[in-house]
């Protein structure tokens, strides 16, 4: 208990102060769609759904209902976060909503936490550590953390898992379980298995034969994941490319495209009044420089998971949702926390940053922005 104190009690403030933000944009949504300005049902729908609305909503209804009656959209959501919680809901006066929310929120604060630890052990720089937490928590994207989205889930196993990888003696087997679990949350949890290869590849000469074995299997594991959800998906539904083919979609991530034509496209939308558009192109920038800065400062499977989980981002034909995509390839926060060492420009980076949260949050409560 004594070593899961101090991670807590480090990561405890910056979680409360995100949360704070986020519930106060909700609040200020509801003010101005219940007295200000009279809007469109959808919008007013969108705010009233509050922290279950949008992706958050599907997940709800997964675990009230399970995927069949909601059609093969439903499989586009992965199927840990809504199994988590059903099993949460169990407990008495405890609704689907109410657990959703709750399993997405303390696997934040777990995320939160594992990263101070990890950021703790890499660096050995508390400083570092502290401000990987700040970043983490109030980067504009991070709103989803205190909705019912399965990001928070997928950040903890992941972040789990390098803790697991990036010990002295890798423990391959906890990595590879928690990389499975990764695989069943979000598909971009399956690129777990790079880091694995990686670290897998690093450690070859000094590890024993069993141990080897065991690091291969955990290679394949996320892989093994995401197949366990696409022979379900075939055996439930009849189709086993269906949680990935509806997000390749047009109305989602769409098919594999350019990502030069795309940020193309996509950078004059504020001229035309795409706001929502127009704002994915300078996260690209910044999350591109970012993974620069891992290459030279990060162990190499840091740069790999972070560059795999981008190229994903980047691929679809559009950029809809490519920050909270981004949000997952958590080593982009730290690389964010050791150039920002100043203390005059961290504490500029991190108002910045809670006045984009705030803004984000709104403006994806108010339905003007995907999330």
């Amino acid at each position: 208990m004594k070593r899961l104190r101090e991670p807590l009690r480090e990561a405890l403030i910056p979680y409360l102060v995100a949360r704070l933000v986020v519930i106060g944009a909700l609040g200020l949504a509801h003010f101005i769609v219940d007295r200000i300005h009279p809007v469109a049902a959808g919008v007013a729908t969108r705010v009233h759904s509050g922290l279950l609305g949008w992706d958050a909503g599907w997940y709800a209804s997964i675990a009230r209902f399970g995927y069949g009656p909601l059609g093969h959209q439903s499989l586009r959501f992965f199927p840990s976060v809504p199994l988590l919680t059903r099993a949460v809901a169990w407990f008495p006066g405890l609704g689907d909503g109410p657990a959703l929310v709750l399993v997405a929120n303390v696997a934040a604060l777990a995320a939160t936490s594992l990263l101070f630890v990890l950021v703790q052990r890499e660096t050995g720089d508390l400083a570092v550590a502290r401000r990987s937490l700040w970043i983490l928590s109030l980067i504009p994207a991070s709103f989803v953390l205190v909705m019912g989205y399965a990001e928070s889930t997928l950040l903890a196993l992941a972040i789990g898992c390098f803790l697991a990888l990036r010990r002295s003696r890798p423990n391959f087997a906890l990595a590879g379980a928690l990389g499975f679990a990764a695989a069943l949350t979000r598909p971009i949890g399956v690129l777990l298995a790079l880091a694995v290869a990686t670290e897998l590849w690093r450690t070859w000469s000094g590890l024993a034969w069993a141990q080897r074995m065991v690091g291969l299997l955990a290679t394949t594991a996320p892989v093994a994941g995401l197949l366990a959800f696409l022979v379900w998906s075939d055996l439930a539904a009849g189709d086993l490319w269906a949680p990935l083919r509806v997000q390749f979609e047009s109305g989602h991530h769409g098919g594999i495209a350019d990502p030069f034509l795309t940020l193309a496209r996509d950078a004059p939308g504020i001229l035309h009044h795409h706001v929502g558009t127009a704002l994915h192109v300078p996260w690209v920038v910044l999350a591109l420089a970012l993974l620069v800065v891992c290459g030279r400062r990060l162990p190499a499977s840091y740069t790999v998971f972070a560059g795999a989980v981008l190229a994903v981002a980047l691929a679809g034909t559009n950029l809809d949702s490519f920050e909270r995509y981004a949000l997952s390839a958590f080593p982009l926060t730290v690389a964010a926390a050791l150039i920002c060492r100043e203390p005059r420009v961290e504490r500029g980076v991190l108002v910045v940053l809670a006045g984009g949260l705030a803004g984000y949050a709104l403006l994806a409560f108010l339905n003007i922005s995907v999330p």
